[in-house]
């Protein structure tokens, strides 16, 4: 480092250390088109936004979360179901996952037949060989192309009949 650039290097670190953020007012404007603007620059009809920095308290800042369950549910005003109702949703919707979960088996008995049908036809190719004589051998990129959609949907019963009985047994 040469010596008349040491002086420039600490001005400059002292100018840096020295600068305060600057802090300017945003303005918010909707136009007539439902368009949002935001601005340094107040225009007519345009709101000034409140931004907090990084000095301001906690306390002061106003806060767009929704209040805890908590605070929620100590309320007095707080919607309350008797137990009677109560015992008439859960039936209602066990019945509705019972009725689930019957559809759920027998698309899966569909699933699981169509499966060991499209099993049971395996792809052929027919190759005709340099001699003229025709060469048959199984396809199985075809094959197995063709059965892949068919165990995705045997898996999907299969798991949606699971994540059902583990709901009933969990209202039991």
């Amino acid at each position: 480092m040469k010596k008349n650039s040491l002086p420039l290097c600490i001005s400059a670190v002292l100018i840096t250390l020295l600068a305060s953020p600057a802090l300017a007012d945003i303005y918010k404007y909707t136009d007539a088109n439902g368009v949002v603007t935001y601005s340094n620059i107040k225009s007519k009809n345009a709101i000034k936004l409140n931004i907090a920095t990084d000095s301001d308290p906690i306390e002061k800042v106003e806060s767009n979360t929704p209040p805890s369950s908590k605070t929620r549910n100590s309320s007095n005003d707080f919607p309350r179901v008797d137990a009677d109702m109560q015992n008439q949703r859960d039936a209602k919707r066990q019945a509705i996952l019972e009725a689930e979960l019957k559809a759920e088996k027998a698309a899966l008995i569909s699933a699981k037949e169509a499966y060991a049908q499209a099993a049971n036809k395996p792809e052929i190719a027919h190759q005709k060989n340099s001699d003229g004589t025709v060469s048959t051998y199984r396809n199985m990129a075809k094959f197995n192309e063709k059965m892949k959609p068919l165990q995705a949907e045997v898996d999907n019963h299969q798991n949606n009949i699971e994540l059902l009985q583990k709901e009933l047994n969990g209202m039991k």
